[in-house]
């Protein structure tokens, strides 16, 4: 009776061991992670794309930026006219002393806006100046539409050579005439070219020695742009669209635009765009955190095309129709 009665107990000890076992083993497997799944944090960084609109969408990495830091992008600018008349200014650029500088396709001119409010003209007789780029040396680069040329001015020697002439041919045909904006890429200090007539797109030695294809089939080319990263910005007056060119060799079409003329980027990464179809005529500001579209300027305007931003991120607009030269000062 002794025997049976320690066989029980030990029956009912070693039932009790197998329940907690199989007890431990459902909590176990209760908390793996499922096979072929990643977690959600994990798909951080996608590459930037268009949405079916065309905008530019946000990165999950901008979105988190978003949520922990504060945006500083000014809402609110005080507008001042720093030019009226008989000028006619187009594409701008700030000199290395800060002055602001003009091209005038109408008088083949490129002039400098001195601070009591005087025009010098720095350059004469020139076949339509167009786009304006200053390298660090304070040599200034000429885009000449007439005849599609890069040239490139000495200040201090008067000099004016040609850099290039580009493989495009200008004509009266919509959409063909000669090169327009061009942009100085600070990541590889070389210029972008945007051969306005061919559809194609540069990038050039600072010596006009080297021509590099990075993109073609655009219907029109004009202005040009490149962010902290690289990015290349093309904008596609016939098009109604820009161009982002990843140094990859990656190129993405940003649609929602009418004629997308200039491009140029603040110090906090928004990009600026002016767009001349009439039913538009605006200075576009698109936000580097979420990608909106707004409208910063588009009254007293009828071709707003020249845009530069110095490096207080006050905004200077040109319209050559208009015959002014407006500045946006932010926060004021």
């Amino acid at each position: 009776m002794v025997i049976k009665r320690i066989s029980c107990i030990s029956m009912v000890l070693l039932l009790s061991s197998f329940l907690l076992l199989s007890c431990a083993q459902h909590a176990s497997s209760a908390t793996a992670t499922t096979p072929g799944k990643t977690p959600t944090a994990s798909r951080a960084g996608v590459t930037p794309t268009t949405n079916p609109s065309g905008r530019m969408t946000a990165t999950p990495a901008a979105t988190a930026r978003a949520n922990t830091t504060p945006d500083a992008t000014p809402m609110r600018y005080k507008m001042r006219q720093l030019l009226a008349g008989k000028y006619r200014p187009d594409d701008l650029a700030i000199d290395p002393m800060g002055h602001l500088v003009f091209s005038d396709i109408y008088h083949g001119v490129v002039s400098r806006l001195n601070a009591d409010g005087s025009v010098t003209t720095l350059v004469r007789g020139l076949a339509e100046p167009e786009g304006l780029v200053y390298l660090h040396d304070g040599t200034l680069i000429i885009a000449e539409q007439q005849t599609n040329r890069i040239l490139a001015f000495v200040a201090a020697t008067s000099a004016l050579t040609v850099l290039r002439v580009l493989p495009g041919r200008p004509s009266n045909r919509p959409c063909k005439s000669g090169v327009d904006g061009i942009a100085l890429d600070p990541t590889t200090n070389t210029l972008i070219i945007p051969d306005s007539p061919s559809g194609d797109v540069y990038r050039m030695s600072l010596d006009g020695t080297k021509l590099t294809l990075l993109a073609t089939h655009i219907p029109r080319p004009v202005g040009a742009a490149v962010d902290a990263q690289g990015d290349i910005y093309i904008a596609d007056e016939c098009g109604g669209a820009l161009w982002k060119i990843i140094p990859t060799g990656k190129i993405i079409r940003l649609g929602g635009f009418g004629m997308p003329d200039d491009i140029a980027f603040d110090h906090l990464g928004n990009m600026l765009v002016t767009d001349l179809k009439p039913t538009i005529h605006a200075l576009i500001r698109i936000r580097y955190l979420t990608g909106r579209h707004e409208i910063l300027a588009s009254r007293g305007f009828m071709e707003p095309q020249g845009l530069a931003i110095d490096n207080k991120d006050d905004i200077y607009l040109a319209d050559g129709y208009a015959d002014k030269i407006v500045e946006y000062i932010p926060g004021a």
